[in-house]
This record gives structure tokens, C-alpha cells and sequence, in this order.
């Protein structure tokens, strides 16, 4: 009887695999398209000297706050339309996109102008040091200026992966990827605006992803052009605490840099350092965020079938993969810190810092990728608010309070910080997976 049960559930759980497989590949792709578009940056940012490489670090951590409704729509945009695309009419499905279509745009002009116009006067009161700021506040003001067009791209992506066109997504970001490079290296160093073009580049891509994904979606957006108030309000009940989630953790992320700030020694040198081992890390943390969009696409279909006991071993499954992914990844990472790190950075306290930095974090690596893509199931199911609290608690009850207190407070220095960042990870992974086990998402509504 057993082998009887063993072998029936084999098929099954090999359809789970293929289907979240079938997703995940591409979302793999486009991070990594979007890992190439950070790197450049923060290389080219290198050749033209530390100061420019720390501002660009701080000024995107800035920029990313300006971004949280974007991200926080996509969440619930997921979600919702995920389920409506497996058992609803297509007029339903049309009104749907064409409502969050809209809500994007105006969204990201208001956010736009916010950021551009607040970003100087907000970084200006900051403990930064002057060089940074000065460098900084410039790449802000047009990161914000094109802010309507990243709205616009990311919430874009989020339905062509809800309702099946994740490949079209993957067209769209390897142009946008190729883009933003050849424009960086055109702008930096064939023009008059210098560092800036490091900026300029990315709005430059941005509008051209976002003009691609609209001729993708304006066949389906206007099949029934009907504003839906109801819709746009539950995708906000499922989006405002990954939004939430989204803001702690880039004021967080900033405070970070603030502490840095506060070193007695390199400040400089550590922000550059921190800057470059972030994108170095994201090589392996992308992935993993990808595989978390994955799953919220793979669970929000299966639950709106009916078939809450494959959407539980799906997240699992997806969770497993991606475990061994980012496994792999890391040691990779580790093996070649010195090389990776030198190839950011000519600097020799920057390569050292940053080469430190790998070998401390690299150790959560697996943890982290277990939290976040079973993470990405519950956000499909729609319980946001929870992940959002487990988040919220790891961040600021423990990486914040932890990396001050043994880094600048007991004179510890950044390793100390480092090892507060990997203490928040185990935290948030320990917690989230008690929540996903109990399966009270699988009720929700």
C-alpha cells in the first residue's frame, strides 16, 4: 500500500516541479537581467571613483522608497488577477488590467513629482558625508522623474506573469537590459552629464520596457475599458502591507547606511564596500525573489482551481529548488569574493571591506532563499499582512538594534553589522516557516 501511495504521488508532485518550473526559469532570466543593469552601474560608478560608487548605492536605496506602491500593487495585482485569469470571464480579466493600468500611471506621476521634488531637501538633513550627498541628490531627482515609467514596467510584468505571458516579461527586460548598458556607457562617457548618465540611463530603459509591455497588454487592457473601484480596492487590502513590508525595509536599508555613517574611521570606503557587496549579493538574492514571484503565481492559480493541497506542496516544492539554487550560487560567490570584489573596486580598503562582507553573508544565503520564496506562497495566497509583520520585526527588533549597538556602540566596526544582517535572516526564516506549516493561509479568501 505504501509503494501504491509513493508512486501516485510522484506524478503529482513532478507536475509541481515542471509547473513552477516553467515560471521560475524565466523569473531567474530577468533577474538576471536586472542584476546586469545593477552591476554596470555600480562599475562604471567605480571607474569614476569611491565617492561616485557610494552615492549611486545611496541614492537607488534612496529611490526605492519613492517605489513601495508600485511594488506593494504588484503584490496585490499578483494575487488578485492570478486567481481571476484560472476561473473567470475574460471581459472580468480585461477590466481588471486596464483598472490597475491606469492606477499605476497616475500613481507613479504623483509619486514622481514627489521624489523629485523632496528628494534634495530630505537628503540634505541626512548624516551623510557631504561628498556622497552632493553626488547623490542629481541621481535622485531622475530616478524620481522616470519614476512613472518603472510604475508602469513592474506592475505591467506582475500581470503578464499572472496570466501566462511570463515569456513576453522576459523579451521586455532582456531589452531593457541591453538598453540600460549600452545608454550607460554612452551617456557616462560619450556626453556632458558624466556620473549622471548612470541614472539617466536607467529612466532610458525603463521607458522603453514599459512602451514594450504596454504594446503586450493593450489588446487585453481594451477589451472592456471599465474602471473597477471594487477591484482596485482589493488589491490594495492585499498590497498595503507588502507596501508597508517594502517602506520599513528600504528605511531600514537607508538607516543602514546611516550607521555607517557613524563609523569613527572609512566611512567612506565601508558605504562603497557595502555598496558593492549588496550587488554582488544580489546575484544570489535576485534568483530567489524571482522564485518568490514564481510561487505567488503558482500558488494564486492553483488556489483559484480549488486545489489547496497542491497549492501547500507547491511552495514547498519551489522553496526546495530554490534552495539548491541559491546553494550553488553561494558558493560560487564565495569562492571568487577577491575576484568579484576587485572587479568593482581599484580601492584597497573597499576590496578588502567588501571581500569580508561576502564571506560573513554568504553564510545566510540559504536561509534567506528558504524565507523568501515560501514567503512568495503565502503573498499568492494573499496573506501579506503576516509575512509583512515577521519581516517588519526581524528588520527592526533585531539587524537594526543589533548592527548599532556592536558596530558603532562596542566599537565591533562593519563585521559586527554584517553578522546583525545574518541574525535578522535566521530570525525571519524560523518565523515565516511556523507560518506557512500551520496552513491557515490556505483559507483565506
Amino acid at each position: 500500500m505504501s509503494n501504491l501511495m509513493v508512486r501516485s504521488r510522484a506524478p503529482k508532485y513532478r507536475e509541481l516541479v515542471q509547473r513552477s518550473w516553467s515560471i521560475s526559469w524565466p523569473m531567474v532570466l530577468i533577474m538576471g537581467f536586472e542584476f546586469l543593469i545593477s552591476l554596470t552601474d555600480v562599475y562604471i560608478a567605480g571607474l569614476l571613483g569611491k565617492e561616485y560608487q557610494a552615492a549611486v548605492g545611496f541614492s537607488t536605496q534612496m529611490y526605492f522608497i519613492f517605489i513601495v506602491i508600485a511594488n506593494a500593487l504588484t503584490v496585490g495585482t499578483v494575487a488578485t488577477v492570478a486567481r481571476i485569469y484560472s476561473g473567470s470571464t475574460r471581459e472580468e480579466l480585461s477590466s481588471s488590467v486596464f483598472t490597475i493600468l491606469v492606477a499605476v500611471a497616475v500613481s507613479g506621476l504623483l509619486l514622481g513629482v514627489f521624489g523629485f521634488t523632496m528628494s534634495g531637501p530630505i537628503v540634505s538633513m541626512l548624516n551623510i558625508p557631504d561628498l556622497v550627498k552632493r553626488n547623490a541628490i542629481p541621481l535622485i531627482e531622475i530616478y524620481a522623474a522616470g519614476a512613472v515609467f518603472h510604475y508602469f514596467l513592474i506592475n505591467s510584468n506582475g500581470i503578464l506573469r499572472a496570466t501566462g505571458g511570463i515569456r513576453r516579461s522576459l523579451v521586455t527586460m532582456g531589452v531593457v537590459c541591453v538598453a540600460n548598458v549600452g545608454l550607460n556607457v554612452l551617456f557616462v562617457f560619450y556626453t556632458p552629464l558624466g556620473f549622471r548618465g548612470i541614472a539617466l540611463s536607467t529612466v532610458g530603459g525603463l521607458a522603453v520596457g514599459a512602451c514594450i509591455n504596454w504594446h503586450h497588454l493593450r489588446p487585453l487592457a481594451g477589451v472592456s475599458r471599465i474602471f473597477r473601484r471594487e477591484f482596485l480596492r482589493k488589491v490594495a487590502v492585499i498590497g498595503w502591507p507588502s507596501g508597508l513590508q517594502q517602506v520599513s525595509w528600504q528605511v531600514g536599508s537607508t538607516v543602514m547606511f546611516l550607521i555607517l555613517s557613524a563609523l569613527p574611521f572609512h566611512r567612506i570606503e565601508v558605504i562603497a564596500a557595502f555598496t558593492n557587496g549588496l550587488r554582488i549579493e544580489s546575484a544570489i538574492f535576485l534568483p530567489a525573489f524571482a522564485l518568490n514571484m514564481a510561487n505567488a503565481v503558482v500558488t494564486g492559480n492553483l488556489l483559484g482551481e480549488g486545489r489547496k493541497e497542491e497549492a501547500f506542496r507547491a511552495g514547498m516544492v519551489t522553496a526546495g529548488l530554490g534552495v539548491l539554487l541559491i546553494t550553488a550560487l553561494t558558493a560560487v560567490v564565495v569562492l571568487n569574493a577577491e575576484l568579484l570584489a576587485s572587479f568593482l573596486s581599484h580601492d584597497r580598503i573597499v576590496v578588502h571591506e567588501c571581500v569580508r562582507y561576502i564571506y560573513i553573508s554568504m553564510i545566510s544565503e540559504p536561509f534567506m532563499a528558504w524565507a523568501v520564496i515560501l514567503g512568495g506562497a503565502l503573498n499568492g495566497a494573499g496573506d501579506t499582512r503576516g509575512v509583512m509583520i515577521i519581516i517588519i520585526l526581524s528588520f527592526w527588533i533585531v539587524r537594526i538594534p543589533a548592527a548599532f549597538l556592536f558596530g558603532v556602540s562596542l566599537h565591533f566596526g562593519p563585521p559586527a553589522m554584517w553578522w546583525a544582517m545574518n541574525a535578522s535572516i535566521f530570525v525571519h526564516a524560523v518565523f515565516l516557516s511556523r507560518r506557512y506549516f500551520r496552513r491557515k493561509w490556505l483559507e483565506l479568501q
